[in-house]
């Protein structure tokens, strides 16, 4: 008894040696060749995507179906059908489940494959998002790191980029700046207006198009305040510094023309009134006249050093570019 069931063990494994050879070499084909039949695969989508993270992603995507695919070919010729179809159902229970343990991982992948497909904004870009600044130095899988303008080096993750609203400073050349100078009411108001859009015009920094303005902002206490407006080409000239060269050359001009420019007045109300006791000197009845500290000098605008009207921009992408990568990971813009 024991003899014939050794024998027909002996005819079952000759009959599935043959299947289970095949299988086995289908299984270590599909492994060695799932690489290059991944990155045949993939190509076309070079033509409809130019992200370097897509192609990376569905490389590896293509290639795992792949192994898996040979791996359920061997299964299924080694006559463990039901175990197949139990691995390919427990692949699908494990992602399903490593999906909601790394659930911010998984959420800044992608939100970094998005990135990478629509581009809000390039390497060397200048952006704003959840309140910091910074010129982009690099863009991982998991963050986007971004140099401020004080040298500091800022990873904000993916997630929250794409999230929130960007401000891309770079996508647009130009950018405009403003800032508020008030005249006294019995100044000429022509004159300033004229006067200040004359320096505007007159500059090498300040475009023509979008023109610049001199508007009547609001009407003070003591004064009429202008804001005046102008555009520049912010990948070479620094908006800040052409704001102080400007702000310099108008109050030059208004002190030139006898164009005042008062203090805020400021009016201090006593409701219940207030005593007031006149002090003599004993050998003369005339009051003693209260004596009021100097005023400071005014500053002479000639006096002002000049300023470079450069842009920090091209300095800070250099020392980005010098810095030590704070993450490791391959750029995906």
């Amino acid at each position: 008894m024991q003899v014939e069931n050794f024998t027909a063990l002996a005819q079952q494994v000759q009959q599935y040696l043959p299947l289970l050879g095949l299988g086995l070499l289908v299984m270590i084909g599909s492994y060695y060749l799932s690489a290059p039949l991944s990155r045949w695969l993939i190509r076309p989508l070079k033509f409809f995507a130019h992200s370097q993270l897509i192609a990376v992603v569905g490389r590896r995507a293509l290639r795992l179906l792949l192994i898996l695919l040979g791996v359920y070919i061997f299964l299924r010729l080694a006559g463990l059908t039901e175990f197949a179809v139990a691995v390919i159902s427990g692949t699908g229970m494990v992602g399903l489940i490593l999906g909601f343990a790394f659930k911010d991982i998984a959420e800044n992948f992608i939100a970094s494959i998005l990135l990478s497909v629509q581009r809000p904004f390039r390497l060397g870009d200048v952006i704003e998002v959840e309140g910091q600044t910074g010129v982009i130095k690099q863009v991982t899988s998991r963050a986007t790191t971004i140099v401020d303008y004080d040298g500091n080096h800022i990873q904000i993750p993916n997630a929250t980029i794409y999230k929130n609203i960007i401000r891309n400073f770079t996508a647009n050349a130009n950018m405009r700046g403003f800032f508020d100078v008030g005249i006294g009411y019995d100044a000429n108001l022509k004159l300033a207006q004229d006067s200040a859009l004359a320096i505007m015009r007159n500059h090498q920094a300040v475009l023509d198009d979008p023109e610049p303005s001199v508007l009547i902002e609001t009407l003070g206490s003591s004064t009429i305040n202008l804001r005046i407006y102008f555009w520049v080409d912010a990948t070479r000239f620094s908006v800040p510094k052409v704001k102080s060269a400007l702000m310099h050359l108008v109050v030059k001009a208004y002190l030139q023309q006898n164009i005042s420019m008062p203090d805020d007045a400021r009016e201090l109300i006593f409701p219940q009134g207030i005593d007031v006791n006149l002090s003599h000197n004993e050998k003369s009845e005339t009051p003693i006249a209260q004596t009021k500290p100097p005023r400071a000098e005014r500053v002479d605008p000639d006096d002002q050093p000049a300023q470079d009207l450069d842009t920090e921009t091209d300095e800070i992408r250099q020392q980005a570019a010098q810095a030590r990568d704070p993450e490791q990971g391959n750029n995906i813009l």
